[in-house]
């Protein structure tokens, strides 16, 4: 099952798949857990939707830098994966090409398949990626985009985004320079143009040409912008593996993330027990059953007898490299993003909430009570547990509401509270390290009166849904904890979860009762 707890609140793509592990479903979102909530936490209209949403087992996910990246990491992944729910790209505008026409004076614009003559960029899977480059470069070199040229000028003149050509406002030589500025663009060389840009710009306003060193930055600026590229989509016709790791406590979290000319294409996860040479141990194992790639990025040196076994395995040399700057450095580092993510997600969260709260120890459980009625009816308590930072269902719990008669937040949640720990001490069993109460001061404060009625000692804080404010015992004013904090962000997760697990025992019982009638 779909675990959201689990999901990072960063850009990213994610992969459903379906009870046999194929891939069904791959999308990019800004906030990976916000938009992966969203397909389980509404009622959708369209029938493909509600049928995916059926057909989900599991969820993968890679974490990127930026939502750029993530745009262009989900264009890789649907043309490696063609999941069977998203868009057919066969029939789909997607893989359409950018052109630049083989006229006298070219033009730009869209190509469905190569054929004409001129120069073809792509093909691009991801239309909207496609359609932002088209824009850019278009309004950049002020190329024109009309199928045949007039000799009056368009819209695209009057607004200064097309040279116009047409009524000779610039000379071929001069727009054949644009052309091919916009060509370079159009193969990922960005920075070499760049360079050249601010050099002019810098010479135009010493000779006092400040429209044209004005027009200058705008076009440095927005390549400066389109140059915000995944660093896993750059150009390259070699393919590559990216590993790293980290060991803790005498084990190995590692990650491969394999590049196949450019873009990624899969990542694989493993662990194993740490020791002398262990990492190496791995690579041999490793690439005696998959044939080593031309070129593996790695963040520690190896012995050359293994770089001579890869080259070997290969049949031709593969190339070791330990990167200390550039672009290798930064996916290298993005693999090491994910490793942390998705193996020591919990952890860092638990850290971070002991030190927001100055808590003695840290709190690896954590309980969280929540009240659910509608209007006063089918009055419910929820409890949910969570355990390293990760739902802990086992020991969720369910309470109906048994000596509160009538709408009563306060001693519902006293009644709930008592009982639960009331229990836990007549069985010898173990308290939670923190206790979170969903509410305000007076939601708080019936909590806490309850555990001192029973004698029991344990943290207990509450957090207020309009502002997320978060309160102890003993302050009228909240902790000085905004709301996008990661400590606060942890703990509105939690509550997220008792609310919902409420609010399903609560709609459990009113289906119930109307049964029953």
């Amino acid at each position: 099952m779909v675990n959201i707890s689990l999901i990072p609140d960063e850009p990213g793509c994610y992969l459903y798949k379906d009870e046999n592990n194929r891939v069904i479903y791959i999308g990019k979102a800004k906030d990976l857990k916000k938009r992966i909530s969203s397909y389980f936490n509404k009622n959708h209209p369209d029938p493909k939707t509600r049928a995916l949403v059926k057909s989900i087992d599991s969820v993968d996910f890679i974490v990127t830098g930026t939502e750029v990246e993530a745009l262009i990491l989900e264009s890789n992944l649907i043309k490696r994966y063609q999941p069977k729910y998203n868009i057919d790209l066969k029939d789909s505008k997607n893989y359409a090409y950018i052109r630049l026409s083989g006229d006298k004076f070219p033009s730009i614009g869209i190509a469905r398949k190569k054929g004409k003559t001129g120069e073809y960029f792509g093909p691009f899977v991801s239309a909207k990626e496609r359609d932002y480059i088209l824009s850019v470069v278009k309004k950049t070199f002020r190329l024109r985009s009309c199928r045949r040229m007039t000799k009056r000028a368009c819209l695209r003149a009057h607004i200064g985004t097309c040279s116009a050509p047409c009524t000779g406002q610039i000379s071929e030589i001069d727009y054949a320079g644009q052309v091919k500025s916009a060509s370079s663009v159009l193969c990922g060389n960005t920075k070499d143009i760049i360079s050249i840009m601010d050099s002019e710009m810098k010479e135009r306003s010493k000779s006092l040409d400040f429209e044209k060193a004005m027009m200058l930055r705008d076009q440095a600026d927005a390549l400066r912008h389109l140059s915000e590229r995944q660093h896993i989509d750059r150009k390259k016709i070699t393919d590559e593996d990216v590993i790293n790791f980290v060991q803790r406590d005498g084990v190995i979290y590692l990650m491969i993330f394999s590049v196949y000319k450019g873009c990624l294409a899969e990542k694989q996860e493993f662990v194993f027990d740490a020791g002398e040479d262990a990492f190496e141990e791995f690579l041999v194992q490793y690439y005696s059953e998959n044939e080593p790639p031309s070129e593996i990025i790695l963040p520690v040196e190896i012995d050359s007898a293994l770089t001579e076994f890869l080259s070997e395995q290969k049949g031709k040399k593969v190339s070791v490299t330990i990167p200390m700057k550039g672009d290798k450095k930064i996916l290298l580092d993005l693999v090491l993003h994910n490793v942390e993510t998705i193996f020591f997600g919990g952890e860092l969260k638990i850290s971070e909430l002991k030190k927001r709260l100055h808590l003695p120890e840290n709190p690896d459980v954590i309980e969280c009570f929540d009240i659910s009625h509608l209007s006063g009816t089918s009055m419910v308590g929820s409890m949910v547990s969570f355990k390293y930072g990760k739902p802990d269902k086992r020991n969720y719990r369910r309470f109906k509401i048994k000596t509160v008669d009538k709408i009563d937040d306060f001693a519902s949640l006293a009644e709930i509270v008592k009982r639960r720990y009331s229990r836990i001490m007549a069985e010898g069993g173990d308290y939670p390290d923190l206790v979170i109460i969903d509410g305000g001061k007076g939601q708080l404060s019936a909590a806490n009166n309850a555990l001192e009625e029973i004698g029991v000692k344990i943290p207990v804080i509450s957090v207020a849904k309009r502002e997320e404010e978060i309160f102890v015992p003993g302050f009228s004013h909240p902790l000085p904890l905004k709301k996008n904090e990661k400590a606060s962000l942890f703990i509105q997760e939690i509550r997220d979860e008792a609310h919902r697990f409420a609010i399903n025992y609560n709609r459990l019982l009113r289906t119930k009762e109307i049964i029953d009638k």
